[in-house]
Formats: structure tokens, sequence, C-alpha cells
């Protein structure tokens, strides 16, 4: 395997999914047909693209002795010795601060957004990732960051609905993916994470029960809102709360009893019914918003 291929591997082209995010201020503003916003977003969503793809290569450098221990992480190219630390460091230095630069000829707040996300990942490589609760916490502030740099690459005041759906959903994935590497690695689970040892499955489940219901209420209740209605200019967006309903209820199903939930994005894409509910939602609501 080259360099190269070892590098755009430990950027996780797959986790790229998440990224996905900055695209919903463009949605829910009425943006999407319009070129010049669409240009933007995809601009910023490339940038997320090497932001996270550095995180993901710092992660990796810092846990590649942990990693190795790992049933499924070993065999990443830095754990695995396929891609060299030092290589690994020079790359996530050029793809990070070579976002930020890039980021500032398109809009400095999203460059001052992205730096704040690689500032948030590095303090959670070295320090957060270790204080229960705050670790999840943590990553779910990853994906609300990704939400405000999407608003204002296209110029929207960001609805607090959508930070507050933004959260929960992350906060529930989140602990989601700590349920399934506690049962996945029992007695080694704290071994490769230490974090681990601060939780039980009886605990998580608890934490997964007051997002999941957080996340469904909200949900109905910022469709149902007569204010987002009149902003959004229809009052059929609650016909996607089933969609949301099944989603996460399907998501469950697979963290309980197919012991899955690691990889949110792989679950999506290997679980068929998941991916069609996410694709029936998003078409769902894009007819909604732009021809209802």
């Amino acid at each position: 395997m080259t360099t190269a291929v070892a590098i755009l591997r430990s950027t996780r082209p797959a986790q790229w999914l998440k990224n996905v995010l900055v695209f919903a201020p463009l949605i829910f503003a009425h943006q999407a047909l319009e070129r010049h916003a669409l240009l933007r977003s995809l601009a910023v969503f490339g940038l997320f693209c090497l932001a996270s793809g550095a995180v993901y290569l710092v992660n990796d450098l810092l846990d590649r002795a942990s990693d190795r221990g790992h049933p499924v992480k070993r065999r990443r190219p830095i754990a695995c010795g396929e891609l060299s630390p030092v290589a690994a460091g020079a790359a996530a230095a050029l793809l990070g601060f070579g976002a930020i630069a890039v980021a500032a000829l398109l809009d400095r707040r999203v460059a001052f957004v992205l730096g704040v996300y690689l500032l948030v990942n590095l303090l959670y490589s070295r320090v957060l990732k270790h204080l229960v609760i705050l670790d999840v916490m943590t990553i779910a502030a990853g994906f609300v960051l990704r939400v405000v740099a999407g608003g204002i690459a296209v110029g929207v005041a960001l609805s607090s609905w959508l930070l507050l759906c933004t959260s929960l959903l992350a906060l529930f994935l989140g602990f989601g993916k700590r349920r399934h590497e506690l049962v996945l690695l029992e007695v080694n689970a704290s071994t490769h994470r230490p974090i681990l040892s601060e939780y039980s499955p009886y605990f998580l489940d608890q934490l997964i029960a007051v997002v999941t219901t957080s996340t469904l209420v909200t949900y109905a209740l910022y469709t149902m809102d007569p204010l987002v209605q009149q902003k959004l200019g229809t009052p059929y967006l609650p016909l996607t709360i089933p969609f949301v309903l099944y989603g996460i209820f399907r998501y469950l199903y697979l963290v309980h009893q197919k012991q899955e939930g690691g990889d949110p994005s792989q679950i999506i894409f290997n679980d068929k019914p998941l991916l069609l509910n996410v694709l029936l939602w998003a078409a769902t609501v894009f007819f909604i918003l732009y021809f209802s």
C-alpha cells in the first residue's frame, strides 16, 4: 500500500457522510436550488472533509497503541504499521491548516468555526475523551459546528430548533457508540478506551432513553411550531415525523438486538431499511419545502 492510499484510508472517507450536516441550513432556508448558495455549501462540505480527515489522522496517531488491541481498529494504517507516525503527522497538519487557509478565502467566520472545530477535537484527543459524559458531549459539539458553518456560508440565521435537534441526535449516536464499544470489548473495554470504565450498559441505556425521548419530542415540536411553519412556508413538515420515529427505533433495534452502533455511517449504508428510511425522509422534506 502506498503512503497516499494509507493517508486516504486514515482520513476515513466513509465518515464524510457526517459532513452533510452543513447542507441543513441551505435546505431549510429554501436556497438549495440557488447556484451560488449551493456552491458555497459544497465548498464548506469539502473543507470539513479535509478538517475531519486531519482529526482522524491525529486520533489514530495518538491511539495507535490501544488500537492494536481492538478487533477492528487494529487494521487501521497507522496501528498496523502501513503509515508511519511522521507521515501521518505531516498529513494531518497539511490538511488542518490547509482547510483553515482556504476557508479564510471563502469567509473568515467559516475559518473561525473550522478552527474551533479542530481545536475542540484536539482537546478531545488529549483531555476531554477521558471525562465521562463530556466525551460524548464534545463529539456532539462537532456536529453542531458543522451546522453553524453551513449557516454562515449561506448567510442564514440558524434556528435554535435546528441546533437543538442536531445536538440531541448527535448525543443519541454518541451514547449508542459507547454502548457498542462496551459490549463488543467486554473485559478489555477499559484497556482500549479508559473512559469506558466509567460507563456501564445500564447507565448508557438510561442516557440513551433520555436523549431518544428528547430527540423525538424536540423534532415533533419543531415541525409543529406555528412560527417555524410560517417561516418555512408550509404546514406539512409534521408528515416527516413517522420517518424520524422509525429511524430512531430501527437504530435502537440494531444497537440492542444486533449489537451494532459502533459506526453510524457504516450502519446507515449497510442496513437497507435504515438507509431507505433516511432517503425517504430527505426526499419528503425536500418535496414539502420546495414543491408543496
